[in-house]
């Protein structure tokens, strides 16, 4: 087993390291709860404790919805996608460890293929979603905690990101511009994936893309990314490869198990990705880096 205190960690197009299937990073059923509304300023199950309070019920994002909203459900099968297979070089995340600091750097380009932005006039998911934005590298430098702790109190997420994933992809939370639910009313790729209007490519819940590290023994899924407080985010499967549900979670997404912390079976909290809102995480239950 690779111990990736000592060693770097680099997750790019060349080769993967210590890595597993992604079976249990994504999956869902036939339809989802609708998330919208559901903003709250403090943690609370099922919520996002948002930054940010106040949104604009006009600000830029989907033109138009479809039949995959049907009253306070949606159905993630029903909704079309960002056509586009675009490649890009050097994408995914370069991890490190150095006494208490865990180095990421990444360009935050995915391993994967995207689809084709701005959103062509061609393309079926023009008439819903018309994203102007391209795809742009970036320079991401995040000096996170090795060893994170849990905080005396929950903090808020912000608009914008919140995490990393080991794909390069930046994970945002579940709000679009306007507060709402933005896995379903914003429409993706075929990776869950769109960029923002500085070129940031990013997931707002799960994607079969993602790039997961090893199970454990008995099946609770890899890692699949870092929060910005410097906790680890998990694919959909706890102990015994159960697969979770916001029940099985804290306020802010997470819980404590036994998990591969690098590279060693370690019981510490960490976060998952879940089917239903908010998907990612809900607060950060420790203190998030600038």
């Amino acid at each position: 087993m690779t111990n990736f205190k000592t060693s770097i960690l680099a997750i790019g197009l060349g080769g993967l390291i210590g890595l597993s299937g992604l079976s249990n990073v994504y999956a869902h059923g036939e339809k989802l709860p609708l998330g919208d509304g559901q903003v709250s300023s403090s943690p609370k199950v099922d919520n996002v404790y948002s930054c940010q309070q106040q949104f604009n019920p006009n600000a830029p994002g989907a033109q138009a919805t479809g039949d995959w909203i049907v009253g306070d459900y949606w159905y993630p099968e029903l909704k079309p996608t960002v056509d586009g297979d675009v490649k890009w070089s050097d994408g995914g995340v370069q991890v490190s460890v150095s006494g208490g600091t865990r180095m990421v750097t990444s360009n935050l380009l995915p391993t994967h293929g995207t689809g084709i932005y701005p959103v062509q006039r061609t393309d079926d998911a023009y008439q819903y979603d018309r994203n102007p934005n391209s795809i742009e590298a970036q320079n991401l430098s995040l000096n996170l905690p090795a060893d994170p702790q849990v905080a005396s109190s929950a903090s808020c997420v912000p608009m914008g990101m919140i995490g990393i994933s080991l794909s390069g992809a930046a994970i945002f939370n579940a709000l679009d511009a306007r507060g709402d639910d933005a896995p379903a009313h914003e429409i993706q790729d075929e990776c869950n994936g769109h960029p923002e209007r500085d070129g940031v490519y990013h997931y707002h819940n799960a994607s079969s893309c993602m790039v997961a590290q090893e199970e454990t023994a008995d099946g609770h899924s890899g890692l699949v990314g870092y929060a910005m407080d410097g906790f680890g985010i998990y694919g959909m499967e706890g102990e015994g490869g159960v697969h979770l549900s916001n029940d099985d979670l804290d306020a802010c997404h997470g819980h404590v198990e036994t998990v591969v912390w690098d590279g060693i079976e370690t019981e510490i909290y960490h976060y998952h990705l879940t089917d239903e809102y908010p998907y990612t995480i809900g607060c950060f239950v420790g203190t998030p880096v600038n």
